[in-house]
């Protein structure tokens, strides 16, 4: 059976990305800094789908987590075959007022942390094959503070490394979903109805990680859930950098 690692795994997508691989048959390494809800979850998944579920307890915006994770990732007596980076915090989009300290935090666990798993898994994928899922954001498409310069990283490495490494069989997809129902925005103080978002805009986490999947299947670099989404970042490169600026300040994707 092939193995599955997903980092943020203990809630949001990275718990959907879980719940769908295990229905696969897929083994799963559970990453995420809350012991008892990797647990929680990997109780469930055994119970469910009778598959192995390893848990690794790491903060990936410190080093000895980041060493942790990228050690059993180089593993190549029990390779992974599909690495899913999702985890990831949003802070407020004023810059500037923000701890400096949680910022670097924020710069570590979006971008420092997913290229060294990546370099990792590659190393091992290389020739055998393997699928690296990046999960970014249509924030990566449109300037908002320090979130969006993140993801716009993440997408182009992701189309980068996707046609570098085709030749050696491995797929990397970077993974762009507008807002989801998950708990990322409650474990940001913001309760439901408080982002200004249009209902029709929300979409679910199941629809968004079938995407991905189905997406890394077919060896795409990057893929957009939804069409409402794809005309959004259609039209964010048409109008004014500024105006798409005032406009993304309404919420956090």
């Amino acid at each position: 059976m092939p193995t599955a690692l997903i980092t943020g795994a203990s809630a949001g997508l990275g718990a959907e990305f879980a719940r769908q691989l295990a229905d696969r048959g897929a083994d799963l390494v559970l990453v995420a800094r809350s012991q008892d809800a990797l647990d929680a979850l990997a109780a469930e998944l055994r119970a469910r789908h009778r598959v192995a579920v390893e848990v690794i307890v790491a903060d990936l915006a410190e080093e000895p987590g980041v060493a942790r994770v990228v050690a059993r990732i180089a593993d190549a007596e029990r390779p992974i075959d599909v690495l899913v980076n999702n985890a990831g915090f949003g802070l407020p989009l004023q810059f500037a007022d923000n701890d400096i300290a949680d910022e670097v935090r924020h710069l570590r666990v979006h971008v420092e942390a997913p290229m060294r798993l990546m370099h990792a898994a590659l190393r091992v994928m290389r020739g055998r094959g393997g699928r690296i899922i990046n999960v970014a954001s249509v924030a990566g498409f449109i300037s908002r503070s320090t979130y969006s310069a993140c993801k716009a990283w993440l997408i182009g490495f992701s189309r980068w490394a996707n046609d570098e490494y085709a030749r050696d069989g491995v797929t990397v997809t970077a993974l762009c979903p507008g807002f989801v129902h998950t708990t990322f925005h409650a474990r940001m103080g913001l309760a439901a109805g408080q982002e200004g978002v249009p209902g029709m805009l929300w979409l679910d986490a199941p629809y968004v990680v079938r995407a991905g999947l189905r997406a890394a299947a077919r060896g795409r670099s990057v893929v957009i859930p939804s069409l409402r989404y794809k005309a959004v970042v259609a039209l964010s490169r048409l109008v004014p950098r500024a105006v798409t600026a005032r406009v993304a300040r309404r919420g956090r994707m």
